[in-house]
């Protein structure tokens, strides 16, 4: 029996948890409870879709499919009493308000935890299959433990759902058994791959409400130079019980932590291709029906403009506001793609401006994009309010065939918090990039790897900012040679004149070193050192040194994202 529930509730908000187990998981806290109990709880709670994922086993909800399929039969047969017959009546009312998939939360290598969830249509035993192609022994599917010894890796189980059409989700993903969980000695490319995987739709943690840029949707949203892909976050009850636990408020009940998300129809497919999406508007943290609103844009303008985000008050012609706006799109289609807001300043503080017209102004706005970036680029934009006032989303998506140009000439890159023309050997970089080329082969880092041993750096550079690696002088003129340490490009034959902002704060600050630098003024301890530290509005910037077997490295305009392991202690940050 598949759900029935009339799919019309088109642009509304739908609340789901999809990480709910029953009785059929060895570590159910309430064994007594029934089927019918859940659902009955799920539709108390006010959830519109919800998932069985028992631990490695679909059993919870083949259990249940058979108990209902048994007084259909019994109706069919006239053989059905009083009490079956409400039960039945109970089941296929609660299954039109209720959309309910099947999925599991499969133990992998490690003991890391991924949630799979797949449509209701599914045969049941396609799913059984994925668990033993997943090294889950046939004698022990129907045993709902959550410890099964030697299984799959994480990367193999994220493959596998989604080539069995499933969603992907990494488990409590910041927490116990998560694949981003702190503490676990485990490499940083493992734990990128873990995090960062095509294959893998959405993270789901237990901070979705909190804020702050120490938050794991933080932390994942495309900011930080080897983690460039933005994830879809959101939040599950991970429950083994009816009701929170009054006794120990962390064993939550059912919906107690749900997310709600915006889709055009109530379907397993409308989940899925959110999710697939570059959308992030779209889902949010359980809200209150209080006086508080949820407000996306005011989110992001607390984030402020950064590598994969800009605002932009207007769009007149008059001041070059327009074409700032097309020199954006190009820079974040050149890099990582990104989302530009535009009616809106990025100041939190400030007044929202907006659009009066957005549904014409964004005809306009179309019309430039395609008259004017070259190759062709597709966009999504969309209407969002804020403050009572409506602003422009554009989702910009990271280009297939850089380099964009605008005006089949000038192209632009993205530079931490500014887009700005493209220097030759950075032009090269797109190129070199290919029709192909993904998000995780240009970031992986491993590059960065093998330069750090040839260097003789123990070890490695911090992830933002920028690294003067030499410098000359030609007929009276001063050429330096520039690393950008997101990505480890370099680009030769930089002068302070031709410098854009950041490396030409960068020449700046070079030049005014004393040559010999073991005599300049830095705070060393051991092999890494502080030259100045200054605060750029709310965040800090580092300049910083290195002693290596070549020297000393230097690295300016580092961000609080940009620093990880020893570097975070000398400079006062607590480790990550």
């Amino acid at each position: 029996m598949t759900n029935r529930r009339k799919r019309t509730n088109s642009n509304k908000w739908q609340r789901i948890d999809l990480h709910i187990h029953t009785p059929a998981s060895a570590d159910y806290r309430e064994p007594q409870v029934s089927f019918l109990d859940i659902l009955t709880r799920a539709e108390e709670s006010g959830l519109d879709v919800i998932a069985f994922t028992d631990h490695n086993t679909i059993a919870g909800y083949r259990k249940l499919q058979e108990e209902i399929q048994q007084l259909e039969l019994l109706k069919s047969l006239n053989r059905i009493d009083k009490r079956e017959q409400e039960t039945l009546a109970e089941y296929e009312r609660l299954r039109r308000n209720i959309l309910l998939l099947p999925g599991f939360e499969f133990t992998a290598a490690f003991g890391f935890h991924i949630i799979g969830i797949f449509s209701p249509e599914i045969n049941i035993r396609q799913i059984e299959h994925i668990l033993l192609d997943l090294n889950v022994h046939a004698e022990k599917l129907d045993e709902g433990s959550s410890t099964m010894g030697a299984t799959a890796d994480v990367l193999t189980a994220y493959r596998l759902i989604t080539e069995a059409g499933g969603i992907a989700i990494a488990a409590h993903a910041n927490s116990t058994n998560g694949v981003a969980m702190r503490g676990f000695r485990f490499g940083g490319q493992t734990k990128i791959a873990y995090t960062q995987d095509p294959n893998l739709a959405a993270l789901e943690v237990t901070d979705l409400n909190q804020k702050g840029r120490r938050t794991t949707a933080a932390f994942f949203s495309g900011t930080k130079p080897e983690y460039p892909r933005r994830m879809h976050v959101i939040q599950g009850s991970d429950a083994h019980r009816l009701r929170t636990d009054p006794s120990n408020k962390r064993n939550l009940g059912i919906g107690d932590r749900a997310t709600e998300i915006l889709i055009p129809e109530l379907s397993f497919d409308a989940i899925r291709v959110l999710f697939q999406s570059n959308d992030f508007a779209r889902s949010r943290p359980k809200w209150s029906a209080s006086k508080d609103v949820f407000d996306f844009v005011q989110q992001a303008r607390e984030e402020g403009p950064n590598i994969v985000q800009d605002f932009h008050e207007s769009m007149t012609v008059r001041g070059g506001r327009l074409y700032a706006i097309i020199a954006n799109i190009c820079s974040f289609a050149n890099s990582n793609g990104g989302t530009l807001f535009v009616g809106v300043h990025g100041d939190p503080k400030k007044v929202v401006v907006g659009i009066s017209n957005p549904a014409n102004a964004m005809r306009g706005l179309n019309k430039e994009i395609n008259d004017r970036i070259s190759p062709a680029l597709s966009v999504q934009m969309d209407i969002q309010e804020t403050k009572n006032k409506k602003v422009i989303r554009v989702l910009v998506p990271r280009g297939d065939d850089p380099p964009y140009a605008v005006d089949d000439n000038k192209i632009y890159v993205r530079d931490e918090a500014e887009s700005a023309l493209a220097v030759r050997d950075e032009i090269v970089q797109l190129v070199k990039r290919g029709y192909q080329q993904t998000v995780l082969t240009e970031k992986s880092g491993a590059q960065e790897s093998e330069d750090g041993k040839e260097n003789g750096v123990s070890i490695h550079p911090p992830r933002t900012g920028v690294e003067v690696v030499a410098d000359e002088e030609r007929e009276g003129t001063r050429y330096f040679t520039m690393r950008d340490l997101r990505n480890g490009n370099v680009v030769k034959n930089v002068t302070k004149s031709s410098a854009r902002r950041l490396w030409a704060y960068a020449i700046s600050q070079f030049i005014s070193l004393p040559s010999d630098l073991s005599t300049a003024t830095i705070s060393w301890e051991g092999e890494l050192g502080v030259l100045r530290a200054r605060k750029v509005g709310n965040r800090k910037k580092f300049d910083l040194a290195q002693k290596t077997g070549e020297g000393i490295k230097l690295y300016f305009g580092v961000t609080e994202d940009g620093i990880h392991g020893e570097w975070r202690h000398i400079v006062g940050l607590q480790a990550a």
